[in-house]
């Protein structure tokens, strides 16, 4: 996997990713000849029976849903034989669906496709010999031709490219409250410096500064917070081996890190994403670190207006730079219905299928070739961002470091998370760096 190219990769944006459980209830075969457009690829079967797909996801709430449906419109209009059936498992940014579709994988049951982050979290499927490689569909619907290479290599493993990348979602957003800020005076912080001392005023006057969620959430704003303060080079590196573990701008950043939480809601572990981004729509807080798939729960599910209801920026000490992470959809070894998967893929990596569903969603088209007219500001600016910024992998979301890494870092800030011991959590990075 070609992840050394960390390095150079552009921003894009982006939040949040859905694995499908697709199931045949008959035999029913697929036309899956090339199409010459941007289409799915031809709405005729070749069976007079109906087969079924069964999605399996994570994506339950939200503009993530929306998206979602909106995707499934595109594929019931292209595929109007095959039945669509959403099985959806919420929790976790996609733990509790992973751990469900591990248990299947293991029983040689698996579903038809599912979804995984584009990265090194599909490292482990493709060294289990449990995903096809994808490059024919690459080659029948000319996909290298319209995608990112930066997102390819991401994707290709000596070779074969094992995934659709249906979007791309930026990482590093701050999201804020336009009444706040207007009534005390106060522009979207730059820095962390500029966060903490906006941060006494707000918490001076009963406001919480920064909202917070469950544990996950957390690992997410600990990357966003290790870019801004240890910048795009040495942040890449934390993942190829260059940047030390045990440094003291590491250690900087870990008492940055652990300084923010004395400006938190303080029953953060109770709540999922939609819930402490809920705070900055209510006016309790002022700030929420979050991906962009938040953009598709302030506009979509609350039907709020950009910049009335909800403002954005870079997350302090990041701005030029995008951090990102990509949805896509894999082709299961042993797929119940081959052909309806392909149908769906094709349906994925399709224009009219990505425009309809990330308008939605609150993500870019992994697509380069996009109508960006039909996107919301938000999306746009995210757009000409990708193409113009440096960019840096999630590691909340399957893009800079393997499963097993990313749980030792976890297990390390679960830790943390009850002692706020900077000089442990330290320890514990290292030797989870050391041991990959």
């Amino acid at each position: 996997m070609h992840l050394e190219k960390n390095k150079t990769l552009k921003a894009l944006a982006i939040a949040a990713t859905i694995p499908f459980v697709l199931t045949a209830c008959a035999s029913g075969s697929t036309d899956t000849s090339s199409d010459s457009d941007s289409s799915s690829g031809g709405s005729d079967s070749s069976s007079s029976d109906t087969a079924q797909i069964e999605v399996f996801s994570w994506w339950t709430g939200g503009g993530e849903e929306a998206g979602l449906n909106a995707l499934v419109e595109v594929f019931n209009s292209e595929y109007p034989d095959i039945e669509f059936e959403n099985g959806a498992v919420a929790g976790g940014a996609g733990t509790n669906a992973r751990a469900v579709l591990a248990t299947r994988l293991e029983a040689n049951d698996p579903p038809a496709s599912f979804q995984g982050h584009a990265g090194l979290e599909l490292l482990d499927y493709i060294q289990a010999g449990q995903i096809e490689d994808l490059s024919f569909l690459y080659e029948e619907m000319g996909w290298s031709d319209v995608m990112p290479q930066e997102l390819l290599d991401l994707i290709t493993v000596d070779g074969g490219i094992y995934s659709v990348p249906v979007n791309i979602h930026r990482a590093n957003v701050m999201w804020g409250n336009p009444e706040i800020l207007d009534e005390y005076n106060l522009d979207m912080p730059a820095t962390w410096d500029e966060f903490f001392e906006t941060a006494e005023v707000l918490q001076a006057d009963g406001i919480i500064p920064l909202s917070l969620g469950e544990q996950w959430t957390q690992l997410h704003l600990f990357e966003t917070v290790l870019l801004g303060e240890l910048g795009t080079d040495a942040y890449n590196g934390l993942w190829d081996g260059s940047t030390s573990w045990d440094s003291a701008e590491m250690t900087s950043a870990l008492e940055t890190f652990n300084r923010i939480y004395d400006y938190t809601n303080s029953d953060a572990a109770s709540l999922a994403w939609q819930d402490a981004s809920q705070l900055v729509i209510s006016g309790d807080a002022a700030f929420n670190i979050m991906g962009d798939w938040a953009e598709g729960y302030f506009r979509v599910d609350n039907e709020l207006v950009e910049q009335e209801g909800y403002t954005w920026a870079p997350s302090p000490g990041t701005a030029g730079t995008f951090q990102f992470l990509s949805d896509s959809f894999t082709l299961p070894v042993g797929a119940p219905d081959r052909d309806s998967t392909i149908a769906w893929l094709k349906v994925a990596g399709s224009a009219a299928g990505q425009d309809a569903f990330n308008v939605q969603k609150g993500s870019i088209p992994a697509r380069s070739d996009a109508d960006q007219s039909i996107y919301p500001p938000y999306l746009q600016e995210a757009m000409d961002d990708w193409a113009s910024n440096a960019g840096a992998p999630s590691l909340t979301h399957g893009t800079a470091a393997s499963n097993g890494w990313k749980a030792e870092i976890e297990t390390s800030l679960g830790l943390f998370l009850g002692t706020r011991d900077v000089a442990a959590l330290q320890d514990g990075l290292v030797a989870a760096a050391a041991a990959q």
